[in-house]
Parts: structure tokens; sequence; C-alpha cells
């Protein structure tokens, strides 16, 4: 009668059962050669006589096994304990460039107060003949750029980027509108008719204003726009060099931020994006 209750087979135990059972030689012979092992474990041990009552010898792959060796997480467990690690990581570090970039924004913010552009008020005629002063653009956010309808790129190309950052954010619901406006610094030739024709090709909401030279030149002084009207050739016609950019102004009427020819419609748009969500009226 075989019996090895509660004990798992072993190669000692194998050994003392060859000579009983001719089955088992042939595995034998087999693990005798270290490279004949792998296939040792293909092979189906043969079932072994039992007394009735009694229970079969346990013999399973465990054998050639290592035993006793703590059993690590499964691969889907390690998957997701290094997701969790890394989410973690992830959201610090957006947490942290979120704080720097805020911070940096409202020092920005800060100093472009400080530089005091755009104080003041200014009376100019829109392209439709009607009166215009800074106080009417209150509770808007305003897009303002300076130049003249003469010019034959620069001006265009950064109106045509105006009227595209304000479209981008025209389609985002939720967010207030934001007003383009265009101060011509040729006032010569610029009159209401002239800014009338060359507005309609940018924007509906797009307008022109105007003025006498006096007037064109104490707005420019106030947001600190260089101008210099060139020689006129034999055609009367002439080139007015002037500073670049585009002003935003806060709802309050206060210069908020500026931007410059190498920055996109973009960048812009994410930019106004910024401020809209950061302000906070300072006149209430």
């Amino acid at each position: 009668m075989l019996r090895n209750p509660g004990k798992a087979c072993t190669w000692n135990a194998f050994r003392q059962l060859a000579p009983q059972h001719r089955s088992i030689r042939p595995m034998l012979l087999l693990a005798r050669t270290p490279k004949a092992w792998p296939r040792l474990c293909q092979l189906r041990v043969p079932g072994f006589p039992r007394s009735p009552g009694s229970k079969a010898l346990p013999v399973t792959r465990h054998l050639w096994s290592r035993q006793g060796q703590p059993q690590g997480p499964g691969l889907r467990a390690r998957l997701m304990i290094t997701a969790l690690i890394g989410a973690g990581l992830g959201g610090a570090w957006l947490a942290m460039k979120a704080e720097k970039e805020h911070g940096q924004h409202q020092r920005r913010t800060a100093a472009l107060r400080q530089a005091a552009i755009g104080q003041g008020n200014f009376s100019l005629l829109d392209h439709r003949g009607q009166a215009r002063c800074k106080a009417d653009f209150r509770g808007q956010w305003v897009l303002l750029y300076f130049g003249f309808t003469h010019c034959p790129d620069i001006c265009p190309d950064e109106l045509e980027k105006l009227v595209q950052v304000v479209r981008l954010l025209e389609a985002e619901p939720g967010l207030p509108p934001v007003q383009p406006v265009f101060i011509t610094v040729d006032p010569e030739r610029d009159d209401v008719a002239a800014m009338a024709r060359y507005v309609q090709d940018f924007h509906p909401r797009l307008l022109g204003l105007t003025g006498s030279p006096e007037q064109v030149a104490q707005v420019s002084r106030s947001y600190r726009v260089y101008y210099s009207a060139g020689p006129k050739d034999e055609d009367q016609d002439y080139i007015v060099d002037h500073s670049v950019a585009i002003y935003l102004l806060s709802p309050d009427g206060l210069f908020t931020d500026y931007y410059g020819r190498a920055q996109s419609a973009e960048q812009v748009a994410a930019s106004v994006r910024r401020h809209m969500a950061a302000f906070r009226s300072v006149l209430q």
C-alpha cells in the first residue's frame, strides 16, 4: 500500500517508488540529464495505486518549481501601482506649473500697470462720424491697434491677426465679447470715409477711429506709440513709420497687456483668456 498523507511528492519519494512502478523509470532517466528537465515538466505523471479510503499521492508540477518563496503582486497590480504613482507625480507637476504661470502672470500685470500706459481720456471720430471717447469702451475688453490705411503689409497683417483673435474668442461660449479698434496715425489721409472703406474688409465690428493731427498725437502719446511720416514721392504718397503692437484694455479701461508681431493669434487669444479669468475690477 502506497500512502504519503499530507506531504507533497519529492525527489526521494520518486526514487523510492521507481522500483515498484516501471512507468516512473523513464522520468528518472530524463531527470538525470539537465537538458531534459524542461521535457520532464511536460510528461504526465501516471496515477499511483491506493488502498481503499486512502488519498492519492499528490503529484503536481509544483514538484519542479521553487518552493517556499513568497509570491509578489501580479502584473495587473504592478501596472495599477505604477499608473497611480505616475498620475500622482503628473498631477503634482501640473499644479506646480500652473502656480508658476499664475505668479508670472500676476507679476507681469503689475509691472505693466506701473508703466502708466493709456492713462487719460481721448476724443476721436469713428468711421461712422460719431464722436468717441475712452469712456465709451468702459465695461468691454478692447484690442487696440495703431496704423494707417496706406500701409502696404504690416498693418493689414496685424489687423488680420487681431480680428482672428476676436473670432477665436467669439467661438468660445461664455467668454465676454472683445471690441476690435483701429486708430490711425495718418490723420492727413485717413479721414472718416477712408477709415470706413478700410475697416469693412476685416471684421464687421472693427471700429476705425480718426481725428485731427492734435487728437491723434494725444492718444498716441498716451499709449507711447511712435510714428513719423516719411518724405513724399512724386505722387504725394508717403509711408508712415510707426511702432507695431496690439494693446489689450480691460473692462476698467486700463492697459492690461500688449502683443508684438512675433506672437501668433492663438498665443494672443490664450493670453486674453488668462486675463479674462483673472480679471477683478478695481473701479467697483
